[in-house]
């Protein structure tokens, strides 16, 4: 997958669910450059954000988008990786 596909992937996924992708194009870019590379190196697009342990069972709440994301932006604002923002 393309980096520019992949951006597009994440807008429809943030239209559908009410919160924005990051409005800084360059953060956005390499967010979507390290889930790329994580999908390379660990079979998934792993949040760039988040520390891969080898365990699969527990790795897979670390797939993009996360199961923390929500939560954060609620919290924060934004995601932890800053991919997602209110």
């Amino acid at each position: 997958m393309e980096i520019e596909t992949l951006i597009e992937k994440c807008q429809e996924y943030v239209k559908a669910n009410g919160f924005s992708l990051n409005p800084n194009q360059d953060v956005v870019e390499r967010i979507v450059k390290g889930l790329l590379e994580n999908e390379k190196k660990h079979g998934f697009q792993y949040c760039p954000c988040r520390r891969i342990t080898g365990n699969a069972e527990e790795d897979k709440k670390n797939i993009c988008p996360c199961i923390f994301h929500r939560k954060e932006l609620e919290k924060l604002g934004h995601c932890l990786c800053g991919l997602f923002v209110r």
